[in-house]
Parts: structure tokens; sequence; C-alpha cells
């Protein structure tokens, strides 16, 4: 029938913006996420937890062009939804508010970011379990907020805690752990602890170098890092 055949175009239209968005053709994204809001506008009602991750794909897109106020209002969008038809800790309702505290941060809005970031942090915390990587991802989140915000104590607590769960969820060579450690080296770094710099961005080379291409820019980074830090 004809709902199911919707049903189906939605579901197909928002795998191939997935794989646009990957490939970084956003507008062509854009286009597949549209078409499959404008099904789901049709055949869902209001309120349905599935149109607020039609809304969540387009802010994302959004986001990933740098268009941030038109990012932030697709979020919102999803958020309002989420929050009348989802229980109050529900995991979805944390990436909104990560997705809107990721956006708050790209537009310099740190206090903003902040609160949205200890949102999503309180919902994983009630909803996920201790170890799970969303907690390390929101861990980050508020400890890079800290470190913009030149908090460097509270933003290594933060990192450290990251840290923590990625080393006891991830695969040793993972590519999320050398970013949590070069994280720590560049607080350290901040707060003038030379030597413990060293150690930390030599750990996140040594992954980097199993997990990612060698001119990844993430590896990159972290080599100029550890140059910058190798004769202080």
């Amino acid at each position: 029938d004809q709902t199911e055949d919707d049903k189906n175009k939605a579901y197909i239209y928002v795998h191939v913006g997935l794989i646009k968005d990957e490939q970084g053709k956003y507008e062509e994204a854009l286009t597949f996420y549209e078409q499959s809001l404008a099904i789901n506008q049709k055949t869902l009602s209001p309120n349905d937890p599935e149109l607020a991750k039609s809304y969540g794909n387009i802010g994302i897109v959004h986001r990933h062009m740098g268009n941030y106020p038109k990012a932030l209002s697709y979020y919102e969008k999803a958020l309002e939804i989420q929050q009348q038809s989802l229980p109050s800790n529900h995991p979805d309702l944390a990436i909104s508010y990560n997705n809107i505290g990721l956006v708050h941060y790209s537009m310099g809005n740190y206090p903003k970011a902040l609160s949205s970031h200890e949102k999503a942090l309180e919902i994983r915390q009630q909803s996920l379990p201790p170890n799970h990587p969303d907690l390390a991802k929101s861990y980050n989140n508020i400890g890079s907020l800290h470190a913009s915000m030149r908090n460097f104590p509270k933003a290594l607590s933060y990192f450290e805690k990251a840290l923590q769960i990625d080393q006891q969820s991830l695969p040793p060579n993972h590519p999320d752990l050398a970013m949590s450690y070069n994280n720590i080296g560049l607080v350290h770094n901040n707060m003038s602890n030379y030597p413990k710099a060293r150690t930390f961005f030599e750990r996140a080379i040594q992954i980097g170098e199993q997990s990612l291409s060698s001119n990844h820019p993430d590896l990159q980074g972290y080599r100029n890092n550890f140059e910058r830090v190798k004769n202080k």
C-alpha cells in the first residue's frame, strides 16, 4: 500500500543521505534528507520520534556545512518532539542536547554549550552503563569546553574520566583513545607540565600510527604537538 511504499522510500532516502554526508557531498545529502522529512511529515504524527530523527539528520548536515544557526533550529525542533514523546532520560534526548552543545561550541557560545553538554551527560549517566563510549564522548566534550574557557584543572578531570572509559570499552589501538591521550597532553602543556604532556602525546602518536593513515590530519596534529614540547 501507499503508506508502506512511502515508509520504504523514506528509509532509502535516509540511508543515501547518510552516505552522501559521509562523503562530504552535503548539498546532495540535504536533498535526500529533505525528501525523507517530507514523507515523514505526511505519514507520521507531528510528535513521532522518527520525525525528530529526520530533523536531527538535516541539522547534522547544516553543522558540517558550517550553517550553525540553521543546524541549531533543526536540532531544537528534534529536541522539542523528543521532549513530548520520549521519557525524560531517553538516550535520544542526550544525542539532541549533545548536538545543540556542539553547535553552540562552534559559535563560541561556551556557557550555552556547557549547559547542553551537561544535560546530555546527566541523561547518559542515568540511561547507559558506566563504561559506555557515549559517556566518554560527553566527558570529552565538557573537557574541551573547560579547556577553551581555560579552566585547565577541570578540563583535565573530565578528559581523565573519558580516558578511563575508553580504556575499558575500546580496543587498545582505537583512534578515540589516541584523541583522549592527545587532549590530556594539551591540558598538561597549557599547565606547563611538559614531561607529562610529552608522555601523553607519545601515546597518542603510538596509537595513531597503528590506527590511522600516515598522512591523517589527526596523526599530524599529535606529532606537531609532541614537537612543540619535545625540548621544553
